[in-house]
């Protein structure tokens, strides 16, 4: 048997990659890694003998150093000759496989214990960070996650008494006489063996997205966590207050736990830790800001809601209401309790606040200089000084007339959003019930409500216009967007600051880098195919893409979501999608647009495609992610371990076609794009044929197997577009007249 030679740090096989021979190792090392483990092969170890038995390896083998392997070419059906005639190779067989076993089981042990603990960890540090805060007379910031976190309890887990059977089984093996070693009892025991491998490594799957749950509440990217809650106080109260060393040693101890997991984000870990050390040692440098900022704030910040509520006219009871409920929320300790007063309290603020909201956009329309306090009013939803904050107010104050929007580049403040609407610029949104302006109207004039005149007069005022956009689609986005729907109250508070307002302000720039970075991956995100036509030319009907970005308007809110609202204007499918994210977004930009960007391409896809847009004999996104989803359990080019994970995954996804989708897409952009492949064959087949790489991204991975089957169709079918194409330019000159633009744009469309 020839012994192929691998340099270390090697890729030799690769989770999802068929399985097709066994390797001996002759010499060096191998690290074989799945999700929740690692483990060390060494000479006489025997790669694939764990996943022979299910056609496809669901482990990934790396060359620690240089390493010699020997292959023996078999499938399944095989093994068991092989093993009958080759009994040097069948005691190997079963002593690597008994080896491997008992690793993985140690790490199963390990992994099970440190789920426990982790868990108790998490509860306990967060009961103590409350107390901290009651102690400060600060409000505590709520963790996204922790109510529905659970301990662990595993439907299927591993039996007890698994390791000590194998180790016995073992023994009896090495004892009995060559002889009576039959064929295929060994077979037998190798094919048990395996599946029970399977079986742990499923188990610590489990384990590893637990515990990869948990580490995600102690620190994660959008900064939603128990790191940034405890070091944000400390910064609140202080390095020199009585429990500043506590919090510090608290801080320091996650620091410890966070480095015990090999799989975290240790980039993102480093960068956080830096910033945190060095906002630390500049604690004592800004001690008096916040002290400094409410000196230095302008006149007319304070009494803002008097301000406020005069400007609106709206009637005196109400300035009243809303007066008292707006103090008994400010004098709240807790104001994202979940008991019945505090509930009916933010309700009640909600349904005011719209009110004056909308009496006092209309007050704007005629006024040629709207006070600050109403603009802070109308693009924050600030109300009030002191339950924003002096600090915040002051911050709020200073840049409200310089926000970094631009309505060109199709990023909207809310207020610009309204005005657009009231010059005729941009028409209303539809509403929940994805009804428009001119269905909307329609609706009262055949419900008996208005007339016929009145219908048409209504059709064309725009007042009327900007009111359903304030009355129908305002005040559900803007709960959307805050994402904390329980405890959603529309003013701005500082309690809802989860982090830095100046660094969560949502800007063009920020907004570009997002869509940038998509694009980058997914090219063809927002382009979309219109028919272009030349009779001068001869050109009867061509297909030509088009790439129309989105328009994004932001809701005055401190929020952690976004949403795709609608993906065109009315009918045309030439016109800008709407998404809407908060003003000051809490969670990673990117990533919301990430997921943002899979909605409008689901959507998109079904507007398209209409009422066939799950008729798989229709190819499309749609159609054929429907198809694969809804017949996953029969698909015999999936293994049982990728079918197992569908099943979890369309747990989370709550059974969501679409939700399963955008989670896929964003494994897409963020970790496929990137070179490390998480989905499933006929999952990447899809998105890569729908949703195709960049050309950069498709060069660097025309290498890598996973991709190589998909990647010759893309091409193949690439390549005859082209081929048209260049025939059409061919024809264009021989007429001698010019490549038409539209034509030159699809062309170079092709090439990307």
């Amino acid at each position: 048997m020839a012994v192929k030679e691998f340099p270390a740090g090697e890729l030799l096989f690769q989770s999802e990659q068929p399985v097709t021979a066994i390797h001996l190792i002759t010499n060096g090392t191998v690290r074989a890694t799945y999700p929740g483990g690692e483990f060390q092969l060494t000479k006489g170890d025997v790669i694939g003998i764990c996943e022979l038995h299910f056609g496809s390896y669901y482990i990934t083998y790396k060359a620690d150093e240089a390493v010699s392997l020997a292959p023996y070419p078999c499938s399944k059906a095989q093994l068991s000759d092989l093993m009958g005639v080759n009994a040097d190779m069948s005691g190997r067989i079963i002593t690597s496989l008994y080896k491997q076993l008992r690793t993985i089981l140690n790490k199963y042990e390990q992994e099970r214990l440190d789920c426990d603990k982790f868990y108790h960890y998490l509860i306990d540090s967060y009961k103590q960070y409350t107390s901290f805060c009651n102690k400060h007379g600060v409000a505590a910031r709520a963790l996204p996650g922790l109510e529905a976190l659970s301990e662990l309890v595993l439907d299927e887990d591993v039996a007890d008494w698994l390791g000590g059977y194998y180790s016995q089984l073992l023994a009896l093996v090495k004892n009995s006489p060559a002889k009576k070693k039959s064929s295929s009892f060994m077979f037998g025991l190798m094919a048990k063996a395996s599946e029970d491998i399977y079986q742990v490594i499923s188990v610590c799957r489990v384990l590893h997205d637990y515990k990869s749950e948990l580490s995600n509440l102690l620190m994660n990217e959008n900064r939603l966590d128990l790191f940034d809650f405890y070091a944000s106080l400390l910064y609140r109260i202080g390095s020199d207050t009585e429990d500043s060393s506590t919090l510090s040693d608290t801080i320091s101890a996650m620091m410890s736990q966070l480095e015990k997991h090999p799989s975290f984000d240790h980039d993102m870990y480093e960068k956080r830790v830096a910033e945190y050390h060095d906002r630390l040692n500049s604690l004592s440098a800004h001690a008096g800001d916040s002290v400094d900022a409410a000196a230095g704030a302008s006149a007319d910040i304070i009494d803002s809601l008097n301000t406020i509520l005069s400007y609106s006219k709206v009637s005196e009871e109400t300035a009243y209401a809303f007066k008292i409920s707006v103090e008994q929320y400010r004098k709240m300790t807790d104001k994202n309790s979940s008991d019945d007063a505090a509930r009916k309290l933010r309700q009640k603020i909600t349904k005011l606040f719209y009110e004056v909201y909308e009496k006092a956009f209309v007050q704007s329309l005629n006024d040629a200089s709207v006070p600050k306090v109403l603009k802070m009013f109308f693009n924050f939803g600030y109300v009030d000084e002191q339950l924003a904050g002096m600090k915040n107010a002051s911050y709020l104050h200073s840049i409200v007339d310089y926000l970094p929007t631009d309505p060109s580049k199709g990023l909207y403040t809310i207020y610009e959003w309204l005005m657009a609407i009231y010059k005729g610029t941009k028409s209303p949104s539809r509403n929940e019930f994805d009804t428009d302006f001119q269905a909307h109207v329609h609706e009262l004039k055949t419900g008996g409500k208005i007339t016929a005149a009145e219908e048409a007069a209504m059709l064309n005022d725009n007042e009327k216009m900007v009111l359903f956009e304030l009355q129908s689609v305002f005040p559900a986005i803007n709960k959307i967007t805050f994402g904390r729907i329980s405890s959603f109250c529309p003013v701005f508070s500082e309690h809802n600051i989860l982090k830095d307002l100046d660094t969560s302000l949502v800007s063009v720039a920020k907004v570009e880098e997002a869509f940038n970075h998509i694009r980058s991956v997914d090219f063809g995100a927002y382009y979309r195919d219109t028919i272009y036509t030349n009779t001068e030319l001869g050109i009867a009907k061509e297909y030509v893409s088009v790439e129309i970005l989105p328009d994004i308007i932001l809701m005055p809110n401190m929020g952690i979501r976004g949403v795709m609202w609608q993906e065109i204007e009315g009918r045309k499918r030439t016109t800008p999608a709407r998404m809407m994210v908060s003003v000051f977004q809490m969670e990673d930009l990117t990533n919301i647009f990430i997921r943002l960007t899979a909605d409008f391409r689901w959507e998109m896809c079904k507007r398209v495609q209409g009422p066939r847009w799950n008729d798989v004999t229709e190819p499309s996104l749609t159609s054929e992610y429907f198809d694969y989803i809804q017949f996953y359990k029969k698909n015999h080019e999936l293994s049982t371990d990728a079918k197992e994970k569908i099943k979890l995954a369309m747990q989370k996804a709550k059974n969501s076609f679409k939700e399963m989708f955008i989670r896929d897409y964003e494994s897409w952009v963020l970790y496929e794009g990137a070179g490390s492949p998480r989905l499933n064959k006929i999952a990447r087949a899809i998105l890569f044929t729908y949703c195709p790489f960049a050309k950069g991204i498709r060069d660097t991975l025309k290498a890598n197997p996973l991709y190589k089957e998909t990647m010759e169709r893309y091409d193949v079918k690439q390549g005859q577009r082209l081929h048209h194409y260049s025939n059409l330019f061919q024809k264009i000159k021989n007429t001698g007249a010019a490549i038409p633009p539209e034509i030159q744009a699809q062309k170079e469309f092709l090439e990307f």
